[in-house]
C-alpha cells in the first residue's frame, strides 16, 4: 500500500482542512465541495484525511460494513440474518477511501438488482455499487463538475438520507450509505448547477499560497516526502495520531453538545439578513457549529462556532450583486451575529415560553 502524504503536513489552507475535519467529526453535515485552481492540495487533503481517521466497528462478514451497534441502519442482508437468530460477528477496520471516476454511471454508483435471477430462481441478488464500498468511509469525487448531473444528484440524495435504496420491478434492496463526501473541482472547467451546488453542505474556495516562506516550506516537505515517504510519514506520525484521537473524542462528545433558542435565532437571523434561499443553510450551520464545539472539547456552542460554521456554509449560497464582496470573513460574520443578537435579545423568548408555545401548538393540532 503506497504511503499517503500526512494531513497535518499540508501547509496552509486552514479553511479547507477545517471543513474536512468537521465532516469527519459529523458526516451528517453533508459533505464539502472544494473549489480551487490546480496544484492546491485538494486531492492530497482528501486522501490524507481518510488515512488518519479512526478505525470503525463493522459486521465482519457484511459486504456493506454495517455498524453492529446500530440495527436501524443495517442492510437488508444483516436484518434478515438477525431475524433468523444469527449472531453477527464484529471486527474493526480502517476507514475506506473510495475514488469515484468521472465516467461512473448510475448503476455503477447505486448497484443493480439481478431481475432475471429473481424471476427464474426466486432469489434476490444485489450487485453492490460504489455507495456500498464507501459506507462508513470517505467518498472522493475529483472534477465533480464534469460528472453527470443525475449521478451527482443520486450521490447527494444518498448522502443526505444515509441509506441507498434500489427498487426494480417490485423488488427492493437497501443498505446504509453513510460516508464523508468530498468533491473537488476547478471552476475554470465549468461550475455546478445552482441546485446541485446548494446540496453540498460546506464549500471552500482555495487559491495558491502567495507567502514566499510558506511556498518554500511546501517545496521542502514535498521533496522530503518524495525522497523517503516512510521516514517522512514517521516524522509526522505523532501529529497524525493526536489529530486522529481528537476526532475520535469529538465523535463521542458530539451527542452531548447542546444549543439554546438564542443560538437558533442567531443562525436564523444571520441567514435571513443575507437573503439565503431555503433552510438547508440553517441546518448545516447548526450541525457544523456543534461539530466545531465537540472538536474543541466543549458541550455548548457559542457565537464563534456559529461564525466558523457560517464561513463554510454560506459562500456558495449568498446572492451577490456585481459590486458586492465575494465572501465574508469569519470575523465579519461574528460581528454580524453579535449585532443581530443585540437586536433580537429584547424580544427573545425564554425556554419556558418556548415550551408553552409548543404545548399550545400541540393542543391546536389536536382540535
Amino acid at each position: 500500500m503506497p504511503v499517503i502524504y500526512p494531513f497535518t503536513a499540508i501547509v496552509g489552507q486552514e479553511r479547507m482542512k477545517r471543513a474536512l475535519v468537521l465532516n469527519a467529526v459529523e458526516p451528517r453535515i453533508g459533505g464539502v465541495l472544494i473549489r480551487g485552481e490546480r496544484g492546491t492540495a485538494k486531492s492530497t487533503a482528501a486522501r490524507a484525511l481518510a488515512a488518519l481517521l479512526p478505525e470503525v466497528k463493522v459486521v465482519s462478514d457484511c459486504r456493506f460494513g454495517c455498524d453492529p451497534d446500530s440495527p436501524s441502519t443495517w442492510c437488508t442482508e444483516c436484518r434478515e440474518r438477525a431475524e433468523r437468530g444469527e449472531t453477527l460477528p464484529q471486527t474493526m477496520r480502517r476507514t475506506s477511501f473510495v475514488n469515484l471516476p468521472v465516467s461512473a454511471t448510475e448503476d455503477r454508483v447505486v448497484g443493480t438488482l439481478d431481475i432475471e435471477k429473481a424471476i427464474q430462481e426466486g432469489t434476490r441478488r444485489f450487485d453492490a455499487g460504489v455507495l456500498a464500498s464507501a459506507n462508513r468511509g470517505l467518498l472522493y469525487i475529483d472534477e465533480v463538475n464534469l460528472l453527470d448531473d443525475h449521478v451527482v444528484d443520486v450521490l447527494l440524495d444518498s448522502a443526505a438520507m444515509g441509506m441507498n435504496i434500489v427498487e426494480r420491478e417490485g423488488i427492493s434492496f437497501s443498505h446504509p450509505a453513510r460516508f464523508i463526501l468530498v468533491g473537488t473541482m476547478n471552476p475554470e472547467e465549468g461550475d455546478l448547477r445552482p441546485q446541485l451546488l446548494d446540496r453540498f453542505a460546506l464549500s471552500v474556495d482555495i487559491v495558491g499560497i502567495h507567502d514566499a516562506r510558506q511556498r518554500v516550506t511546501i517545496m521542502e516537505r514535498n521533496l522530503s516526502f518524495e525522497a523517503n515517504p516512510e521516514a517522512f510519514r514517521e516524522k509526522w506520525l505523532p501529529h497524525e495520531q493526536e489529530l486522529s484521537r481528537q476526532i475520535e473524542r469529538a465523535r463521542q462528545l458530539l451527542p452531548q453538545v447542546h444549543y439554546t433558542s438564542r443560538d437558533l435565532l442567531s443562525i436564523a437571523a444571520l441567514t435571513a439578513s443575507l437573503n439565503v434561499d431555503g433552510h438547508r443553510a440553517d441546518l448545516v450551520i447548526l450541525k457544523a457549529a456543534r461539530a466545531q464545539a465537540a472538536f474543541e472539547g466543549r458541550t455548548a456552542i457559542n457565537e464563534r462556532d456559529i461564525a466558523l460554521a457560517a464561513e463554510l456554509a454560506l459562500p456558495h449560497r449568498i446572492k451577490r450583486g456585481p459590486f458586492q464582496q465575494a465572501e465574508m470573513s469569519m470575523e465579519q460574520l461574528q460581528d454580524r451575529i453579535e449585532q443581530l443578537q443585540g437586536q433580537i435579545s429584547t424580544g427573545l423568548p425564554n425556554e419556558e415560553e418556548l415550551q408553552e408555545g409548543e404545548e399550545q401548538t400541540g393542543e391546536q393540532k389536536k382540535k
